[in-house]
């Protein structure tokens, strides 16, 4: 569980990212998000960056 939510740490914090640093760019896995408008997109987006920051945390002094 510690490294799903690495992972998902990581995927939320490069998909917050992207859209800052060029605003044109179109990434294909997570073109998706887009579709619900910009407002709903960043709440997913900050979503997945919680939900893995939350995961990692909770399971990061478990063996």
């Amino acid at each position: 569980m510690k490294e799903l939510g690495l992972g998902l740490l990581i995927i939320g914090l490069i998909s917050l990212v992207l859209p800052l640093i060029n605003p044109n760019l179109h990434y294909v896995f997570l073109t998706w998000i887009e579709q619900w408008g910009p407002a709903v997109a960043w709440a997913i987006r900050g979503g997945i960056a919680l939900l893995g920051l939350v995961l990692w945390l909770g399971f990061k002094n478990r063996d």
